[in-house]
């Protein structure tokens, strides 16, 4: 007899956010390192203005997961994917990868851009993969540079970050 039991993740709602998820947004971030904390009132913002190019992953009425992103006013051509992240006890169960997927099959109808840019810093094993991931299922290709220094974060202790592009519109040989 084979009993599976339900988890919340196979309970998992994509959506892009609203401003009243805001402040869950904040404390997700929080609860993920590496990722970079914002303030309160940036995750809000981001919720609203730019809910179009976001996605957040709700379970049993909580925020599990998110990727923020964004259309740079210079790049109109470029998807840039800011942050991912799934809260701690959820991960391993592929939400990262749906709202990935979901996301880029969503804005590519609206904004037509032609490629997809993120920064990673060499110690966030999980987005690499995440990406790398997409790039294998998609059949694109992905590039790695180097971008911003560690430098240039100031005094503080941040690591470089690396430009990877990945370009839907071209298939990888």
């Amino acid at each position: 007899m084979n009993t599976q039991v339900a988890s919340a993740a196979d309970y998992i709602v994509l959506r892009p956010p609203e401003r009243k998820d805001g402040a869950a947004l904040h404390d997700l971030i929080a609860r993920c390192p590496p990722l970079d904390l914002n303030s309160r009132y940036a995750y809000l913002l981001l919720c609203e203005h730019h809910a179009a190019t976001c996605v957040v992953a709700e379970a049993e009425g909580q925020l599990v997961g998110a990727i923020t992103a964004y259309i740079p006013p210079a790049k109109p051509d470029t998807l840039f994917i800011w942050q991912v992240a799934v809260a701690p006890d959820m991960q391993g169960h592929q939400i990262a990868s749906r709202m990935l997927d979901q996301l880029v099959a969503r804005c590519a109808a609206t904004y037509r851009f032609q490629k997809i840019e993120t920064t990673i810093s060499p110690s966030n094993i999980g987005s690499r993969k995440l990406f790398e991931s997409y790039a294998r299922r998609n059949k694109v290709d992905i590039q790695a540079e180097p971008y911003l220094a560690a430098s240039e974060f100031g005094a503080g202790q941040h690591e470089e970050e690396w430009l990877y592009q990945l370009r839907p519109g071209l298939r990888a040989a």
